[in-house]
């Protein structure tokens, strides 16, 4: 008897998909990256579920108490005074169009303006000329070189060559940290002395990559305080050396910050912008505070985004800013 063509098809139709080992990986690593910001975020995300939920205890509807005790609790979460203020305008006007009477409603309001308010900006493409050239700036302790490393390896993964530059002189233990993590990648670092002139290892690593054909090259930087005016104006310095030799670049300028810092990071943000035009941001050790609101603070009130968070300090534990999740691991139940 020949067979039935139809049932066939249907059993093909029906096949579980094929999924390749390296796809199922990287789906694990996002996974587990999510929980870990998840439990990071813990302590903002109990503050705000709970305090919401106080806010329209025994409440059937709102009243202009509840938007005060609101605005208190996003400030104290670390959202900045503007962006709460905004962000409790925004809630007020759905929120009463809406006569919202639960706690649940109100969250889900809440969450879908902080979406809103959050901006993501497309990564800078490879230069058709050179390689793409990434400038990391930050103050002391907030794990720059590191987060250098991390991102070398996501380049590396995404095909890219990488070169990285030492342009920390001040200290040997940092040529010598960043020199070990060329080793361990497998990349080309860029370095002098410890005292060297921070602007000649730059113009050395400029003219490298270009000849050597890189994809990116990736320069670190001294830690400094923002408050420093003759450190930021060094690096000032650094970006004009680059701009001669590179008219183009840098084609993006990431400040790292410790999450746990709060609106002290709002400020760095806004002084070394103001200093070498900040074009991106990477969030560290978001695995261990309650400060999560920063966030939003320095995305909304400087304009500039959030491109990478980090959660640990394992070479995966660095992964691109990803709004819902964000706000995910912000309010979900």
């Amino acid at each position: 008897m020949a067979e039935d063509p139809t049932k066939k098809n249907d059993i093909l139709e029906l096949a579980p998909e094929t999924r390749l080992p390296e796809e199922e990986a990287a789906e694990q690593e996002q996974s587990g990256f999510w929980k870990k910001l998840k439990r990071g975020l813990f302590m903002t995300h109990t503050e705000l579920i709970d305090k919401v939920s106080d806010a329209m205890s025994g409440k059937v509807t709102l009243d202009e108490r509840t938007f005060e005790y609101l605005e208190e609790v996003l400030i104290s979460s670390d959202l900045g005074v503007e962006t709460s203020l905004e962000l409790v305008e925004r809630v007020r006007r759905n929120a009463l169009k809406e006569q919202v009477g639960s706690a649940t409603r109100l969250r889900k309001i809440l969450a879908d303006e902080i979406a809103d308010l959050l901006y993501e900006l497309p990564r800078p493409r490879l230069a058709g000329r050179g390689p793409l050239l990434t400038l990391v700036v930050g103050v002391n302790g907030v794990g720059k070189t590191t987060s250098i490393a991390k991102l070398a390896r996501r380049a590396q993964e995404e095909g890219q060559k990488v070169m990285l530059a030492a342009g920390d002189t001040f200290r040997a233990a940092a040529i010598e940290q960043l020199a070990l993590w060329g080793e361990r990648l497998g990349v080309e670092v860029v370095r002098q002395g410890q005292g060297a002139d921070p602007g000649a290892v730059v113009y050395d690593a400029i003219h490298a990559a270009k000849a050597r054909r890189m994809d990116h090259l990736i320069i670190d930087t001294a830690g400094r305080l923002h408050t420093k005016v003759n450190l930021m104006e060094e690096l000032r310095k650094i970006k004009r050396v680059i701009q001669k030799q590179y008219p183009d670049a840098p084609h993006e300028v990431l400040l790292v910050i410790d999450a746990t810092t709060g609106q002290n990071g709002l400020q760095q943000a806004k002084q070394f912008s103001a200093s070498v035009g900040v074009t991106g941001l990477v969030l560290t050790k978001l695995d261990g505070t309650a400060k999560g609101g920063i966030i939003l603070a320095i995305n909304h009130e400087m304009n500039v985004p959030v491109r990478f968070v980090g959660v640990g300090e394992k070479l995966d534990d660095l992964q691109p800013f990803d709004k819902g999740a964000f706000v995910d691991a912000l309010f979900a139940p």
